[in-house]
């Protein structure tokens, strides 16, 4: 049960920016500050990250922003949704290249346990590549919200910051393919 109800809310977390984007059109903001706000004591309640502490206090916090917005009747407050997901993501990457072992390369032990030095260093390279990707898409987003133009608001962070990731995730697996087959060679 616990699976699927984490499943249904990673779904609803990455559909969130288009979902406020055609929603916003339709129906009152407070409705998705309220959505979200559930979305977020679901996660708080159900899935704890131990191994992340601070993540879930940085989840609090960005509640308490959604109740602020809500209760003010302020809705940029849901609109700086990804500007605060790029920043924790940034926080978490940037942390682990200076305690180490680094996000990516944890994942990459997941695959391959005695990964050799070579890996190591190629997985810190990924890291601190990532870190400026939420870096700029972080910017790009404060900058969306702060613009409050709905329409290049879901653009860019509910259809091109996505495209962006996927084509990062594309180009780094394609880098990672030859760095792998030159260092086998050898």
């Amino acid at each position: 049960m616990n699976k699927i109800v984490n499943a249904l809310l990673s779904i609803a977390f990455v559909m969130y920016p288009l979902a406020v984007y055609f929603g916003i059109q339709h129906f009152e903001f407070k409705a998705f500050t309220i959505l979200l706000g559930v979305m977020i004591t679901l996660r708080l309640a159900f899935f704890r990250n131990k191994s992340l502490p601070w993540l879930n206090h940085g989840l609090l916090f960005y509640l308490a922003i959604l109740v602020a917005s809500t209760y003010l009747d302020i809705n940029t407050g849901m609109l700086y949704y990804p500007v605060f997901m790029n920043a924790i993501l940034l926080s978490i990457f940037a942390y682990s290249l200076l305690k180490k072992p680094s996000v990516i390369e944890t994942l990459a032990r997941l695959q391959e346990p005695e990964l050799p030095k070579a890996g190591v260093r190629y997985t810190e390279k990924v890291t601190f590549v990532w870190c400026g990707f939420f870096l700029f898409n972080g910017a790009l987003a404060f900058y969306t919200a702060q613009v409050g133009d709905m329409a290049l608001w879901g653009l860019y962070n509910g259809l091109i910051s996505y495209l962006l990731m996927g084509g990062l995730m594309a180009v780094e697996w394609l880098v990672r393919q030859k760095v792998k087959a030159k260092h086998q060679q050898v």
